[in-house]
């Protein structure tokens, strides 16, 4: 199978699971309107599905560095949207809750192995992550289309239809598997590798811990506070949703480019510190100039995006599974621990005052990315030798 045809359905499967994590937050509305939860309850309900995944990516990044599970890729999509689609059926908190997290162990088991595989089928270029995580961004923008197609119409009751997107995900994956599967269990074998860079992975980490606490903040709390600032109506918040997501297309297309030009440390750090001021504009300046500023956030958050995952592995050369759990699960989960704190902040006060500390977010992203540089070599666990050839020609360029 052709290179730029694995990473297309790759993509696109990709963008198949990570609709269900953009639908967590599009269905918040819909919880506040027919079951009449509050700001702390709906945290609670994202905190579902974040929790677990947050915890369990790491994990299944440890159990595909030890064997190449590549299975995880078609059951973890199907799980993922079996949540979602049992989510809107029973009128129990607790069951809502539960099948929420459900969803999040599916997003937790595909992301570290779809990693490593896209990696293998890019040959390790920092474009074809870039696409890769292209279709996961249009996944979450096109969520709130979604959800509102489905639940705007006949209610909760209709989130199995839901279902959909996973099982056209899972087929999707099964023959890049089947063209990569020689080339994945060789890559899974132990072999000489150079050494980890384990500080730096963890500073790494602490930035993607603090661009997700943002992400999460915000994109679970948007809808509500267009709403708020703009004309009260439930439009103004899809709208608002729609392109915080969607300016992730832009910004993880853009990344890859940048980095090719100017490295991925430099072009990480600058965006962070452009997306503080962005961030600054979304939370204090009020009426339709909030579509602006979201949608320059949006771009400035997504554009470390993929270069965040490639760092990982680059720095933990040796478990790149382990680093793309971390990071790429990191990235889109544990901001969800800091949602019901933001939650409760806005009961007791104000949603524009529970949301303006997440300004310094991006600032304390860049401070550390200014401790960072390039990896010097890169990991050979991720490419063939011909690719590999073509990888490191790439660097030198």
């Amino acid at each position: 199978m052709r290179r730029n045809l694995s990473i297309t359905l790759l993509s696109v499967g990709h963008g198949c699971v990570d609709v269900y994590q953009g639908a967590v937050a599009a269905l918040v509305p819909f919880f506040v309107s027919e079951r009449a939860y509050g700001y702390a309850a709906v945290s609670g309900v994202v905190l579902a599905s974040s929790l677990l995944s947050s915890v369990a990516q790491p994990l299944f990044g440890v159990l595909t560095d030890r064997r190449a599970r590549t299975w995880l890729l078609p059951v973890g999509t199907l799980l993922a949207g079996l949540g979602i689609a049992l989510s809107g059926l029973s009128e129990s908190y607790v069951v809502t809750l539960a099948v929420v997290a459900v969803s999040g162990i599916g997003v937790a088991a595909y992301h570290p192995e779809s990693a490593r595989v896209a990696r293998i089928a890019g040959g390790g270029s920092h474009r074809a992550m870039g696409w890769f995580s292209l279709g996961g961004n249009l996944g979450f923008a096109l969520a709130p289309l979604a959800v509102a197609a489905v639940v705007a119409v006949g209610g909760l009751r209709l989130t199995p239809l839901l279902l959909l997107p996973a099982a056209v995900g899972a087929a999707l994956c099964l023959p890049v598997l089947r063209a990569l599967e020689s080339r994945v269990s060789e890559t899974a074998k132990p072999s000489a590798r150079p050494r980890d860079d384990v500080a730096s992975f963890v500073r790494l980490s602490l930035a993607v811990v603090c661009r997700s606490i943002a992400f999460v903040g915000l994109s679970t709390f948007i809808s509500l506070y267009a709403a708020e600032r703009v004309d009260g109506s439930r439009i103004a918040g899809t709208a608002a949703l729609f392109l915080l997501y969607l300016g992730g297309a832009v910004g993880s297309v853009l990344g890859g480019w940048l980095a090719n030009r100017w490295g991925r440390v430099r072009v990480a750090g600058w965006s962070y510190l452009v997306t503080a001021a962005s961030m600054a504009g979304l939370v204090l300046v009020p009426g339709p100039a909030l579509y602006v500023f979201v949608a320059l956030t949006s771009v400035g958050l997504y554009v470390p995006f993929s270069l965040q995952v490639t760092l990982g592995q680059d720095y933990l050369p040796s478990r790149v599974g382990t680093a793309a759990g971390i990071t790429l699960g990191l990235t889109v989960s544990i901001g969800g621990l800091s949602s019901p704190v933001i939650g409760t902040l806005a009961d007791w006060t104000t949603l524009q005052t529970a949301l303006t500390p997440l300004i310094l977010m991006p600032v304390l992203a860049w401070l550390l990315f200014r401790t960072l540089s390039e990896p010097s070599l890169p990991p050979p666990s991720a490419t063939t030798v011909s690719e590999g050839e073509g990888y490191e020609r790439m660097h030198q360029g």
